[in-house]
């Protein structure tokens, strides 16, 4: 009965790592550069505000940075004869006593339980008087945002006049809710995120004065859960650790204390990194009962549903990046498998594919999230998905419509299934197609899911800009239509004058780009000729034309002068064969 007491101490007496490995000076601030430099020089030159403002997401030191600051003027140093300085001894009675909320000149308060004017008017009442045995006075408010506007009005004149003794330090995850008049009377500090590669080295270093062996991958996972907070990756390490046995039972067992990636991986509900390409692979692909089955053994692996959600926008938004940004997959902290999995499936995919991909997801994550069943939810999303894989772009659509009136123009290219005679498959038999229809085409141009099929050769320069825009090569065919005046054209053969705003290339991309697409050469050069108007001019003429005769049509008129104000916003053409009761016959609809 006697060891009862001292076996209770001894369980309440161990600190999370997260309160043990609190910083004490600004030397051990990570990822907040910036800050440190700023506050060290001013403490140093003497250049220190009287009220500072610190805004971030929670766990990155916004009051730890506060107690430090306090900490830093109030410092005497060992022999007590100190001043103010940016490197707290942490053995003075001032330094000592900061650290352990104890200090009566240093005060904090927390703005989320005492939020009235009533709580303002008290603290203002204490500022009148000078510090009882520090330098000065700090006052340290906790999520400020959450004061009454009754409040934030009561501080602003003490904030704005404070006594030379009074420091005010607030902190907020919210800064979009605190008063410009306040936030005028701060200096701001932003602390940023924390990198995952910084949080991870910051973890194994605190692993390795633990003395615990952490896989490099299960801190890559804690690193990446914390999503840059330092306290939620300590309290994610310290579950860890506990979770895997490691700790002084274990060394005293002679134990090998050791965090492995599978106890981290299943703790945080995650899913292996290459069963997420493999479900990515197999719903791009279309491939129905494969995502599913793999979606199966994730959920009965421990995998969260959300989570596989959550963990293939992340990917869609890793391989969009991987497309525009070619050198972001090859990182060099990035794991081999998206390395080289993720540049695989970016070459293969094209933008407007990835982007259907990630609103999908996007909408499908919340809609898991709040399901009574998410793994249901979670199967619908990956099941809408594997079908919209054999759905042809917008762009394809448009051409399928304009196909019939135009047999001998552009013909649709695009991964949707069709039947043996050319005519799209009917929606029951897509699934069946999609075991044998490739879904991962390589990119050709900035086309990547146009057909190789060669096209008819363009008559005009008009059919050519309407070709660019066919084949997605928006770019190429603004700068044809806006910033070029043509000097001759025949099939074959281009000669055009380009202005400024051209790029120099111009006529290289365009004599490629038509041999691609024609399978015949083309010769495009460029003159100093002045040539023809541009196309987009010329539409523009056109329009200008055709809205001044429309303004000259009767009814027209009629109907302007009916209905004072009313303005002419747009012309559209009658269509063909339609019934003229009005017996005007114009082209212009207000």
């Amino acid at each position: 009965m006697t060891e009862q007491p001292a076996e209770r101490e001894e369980a309440t007496a161990y600190r999370v790592l997260a309160r043990k490995y609190r910083p004490a000076s600004f030397a051990d601030l990570i990822g907040q550069e910036a800050l440190v430099r700023t506050l060290t020089n001013a403490i140093a030159g003497g250049r220190l505000a009287h009220a500072f403002i610190l805004t971030g997401v929670r766990g990155v030191g916004k009051t730890t940075t506060a107690r430090i600051i306090a900490r830093s003027l109030n410092c005497i140093g060992s022999d007590g004869a100190g001043g103010a300085t940016a490197t707290p001894c942490g053995r003075c009675e001032h330094c000592e006593s900061i650290a352990q909320d104890r200090h009566v000149d240093v005060v904090e308060m927390d703005a989320a339980s005492r939020t009235g004017i009533d709580d303002i008017r008290e603290l203002i009442e204490g500022v009148r008087y000078r510090p009882v045995s520090a330098r000065t006075k700090v006052y340290i408010i906790d999520e400020v945002h959450m004061l009454s506007r009754q409040a934030f009005n009561g501080l602003l004149k003490t904030l704005e006049e404070p006594p030379e003794h009074v420091v005010f330090i607030f902190a907020t995850t919210e800064i979009r809710k605190v008063p410009v008049t306040v936030l005028s009377r701060c200096q701001r500090f932003d602390l940023r995120r924390v990198e995952q590669q910084e949080l991870a080295r910051h973890f194994a270093e605190i692993a390795r004065k633990e003395g615990v062996e952490v896989d490099g991958a299960a801190l890559a996972m804690i690193a990446r859960a914390a999503d840059g907070s330092v306290r939620d990756g300590l309290s994610l390490l310290d579950q860890a650790m506990a979770m895997s046995g490691s700790g002084s039972g274990a060394e005293a067992a002679g134990g090998a204390a050791r965090v492995a990636e599978a106890q981290v991986r299943e703790m945080l509900g995650l899913s292996d990194r290459a069963r997420v390409f493999d479900l990515f692979e197999a719903v791009i692909g279309g491939r129905t009962p494969e995502a599913l089955e793999i979606l199966s053994d994730m959920y009965a692996a421990g995998a969260d549903p959300a989570v596989v959600v959550q963990d293939l926008l992340e990917l869609t938004h890793f391989l969009t990046r991987a497309k525009l940004v070619p050198e972001s997959a090859g990182a060099p902290g990035l794991p081999e498998t998206e390395r080289v999995r993720g540049r695989a499936l970016a070459d293969a995919l094209s933008l407007p594919t990835l982007a259907r991909c990630w609103q999908m997801l996007l909408k499908g994550l919340g809609e898991t999230r709040d399901a009574p069943s998410p793994l249901q939810a979670a199967e619908m999303v990956l099941i809408r998905l594997t079908y919209a894989s054999e759905l042809p772009t917008p762009g394809e659509l448009v051409k399928r419509l304009d196909a019939p009136r135009n047999s001998g123009g552009i013909q649709p290219a695009g991964p949707a299934a069709r039947s043996p005679g050319g005519a799209a498959a009917p929606a029951a038999d897509r699934g069946a197609q999609a075991a044998v229809a490739p879904k991962l085409q390589p990119a050709v141009g900035s086309s990547p899911a146009a057909a190789p099929e060669i096209l008819p050769r363009a008559t005009s320069f008009a059919e050519v800009v309407a070709l660019a825009e066919a084949r997605r090569e928006v770019l190429l065919a603004n700068h044809l239509a806006g910033d070029v005046h043509l000097v001759h054209f025949e099939p074959g053969r281009i000669e055009f004058r380009p202005e400024e705003a051209a790029p120099r290339d111009l006529a290289g991309r365009l004599g490629r780009r038509l041999q691609e697409w024609t399978g015949e050469r083309w010769v495009v050069s460029v003159s100093d000729a002045p040539g023809a108007a541009t196309l987009r001019d010329a539409r523009q003429d056109l329009a200008d034309r055709q809205r001044a005769a429309a303004q000259e049509n009767p009814l027209v008129q009629a109907v302007l002068e009916t209905f004072p104000g009313a303005k002419m916003v747009a012309l559209r053409d009658e269509p063909p064969g339609a019934d003229d009761d009005s017996g005007a016959g114009g082209p212009a609809n207000g």
